[in-house]
Formats: C-alpha cells, structure tokens, sequence
C-alpha cells in the first residue's frame, strides 16, 4: 500500500503538470495555477519524505503534511474550475484523483494515529 501511494501521487503531480502546460489562459490567472501546482507536487514529495523518516510520528507527521497539500490541492482546482471556468474533463478527473488520495491519506493517517496511542499505552 505505501508504494501504491507513492506511485500514485508520483502520477498525479506528472498529470497535473502537464494539464498546466497545456493550460492556456491569461496571465493574471499564474498566481492561482502556480500555487495550484505547489500544492499539487507538494503531495508526493511529503509523501517520499515519509519513506525515510525515523520513527512512526515522524512518519504520520509527513502523511499529514501531504494531506493538507492534497486538500490545498483541491481548493486551488476547484478555484481554476470555477473562476478561471476550466470546465475540461481532465481537470475533473484530477480532483477525483485528488480527492481519492486525500481520504487514503486521511485514513493512513488515523490509523498511525491509533497505532502510536496503543504503544504509548502499552508502555
């Protein structure tokens, strides 16, 4: 599972890149589709981080760094479908993909959580 994630938030960061790259629309619009894409390849990356981390609440705190990103992730796409009036079927399938990845995250998360409660209570 945890590579499951990596790859796909690896495949969501290159496929929200490239649907930037093919954007085109006016250039007042960069400050909302650049924080847009910080947001979206911030994901990954904290989830990566995660990978080497040196204890589990190390480890849940990258996953819930990578959440908030996820969710950013989804306000800015909402804000370019909806301000911009992006109403390409790609974008769509982006923040499904998004949204999907933010409830595993969520609930890898709760799950570490509860996994380092019953350690500290067995100790």
């Amino acid at each position: 599972m945890k590579a499951d994630i990596k790859y796909r938030c690896y495949n969501f960061a290159v496929n929200f890149s490239k649907f930037i790259y093919k954007l085109n629309v006016n250039q007042r619009w960069d400050f909302l589709i650049n924080q847009a894409l910080r947001a979206a390849t911030s994901v990954g990356a904290n989830v990566v981080e995660a990978q080497s981390s040196t204890s589990k609440k190390e480890f849940k705190r990258y996953y819930e760094i990578a959440l908030k990103s996820c969710n950013e992730t989804k306000y800015w796409v909402c804000l370019m479908r909806d301000v911009i009036e992006i109403k390409d079927e790609i974008l769509i399938k982006l923040l499904n993909e998004a949204t999907e990845i933010s409830k595993i995250l969520g609930k890898s998360v709760t799950s570490l959580k509860n996994s380092i409660e019953k350690n500290k209570q067995s100790t």
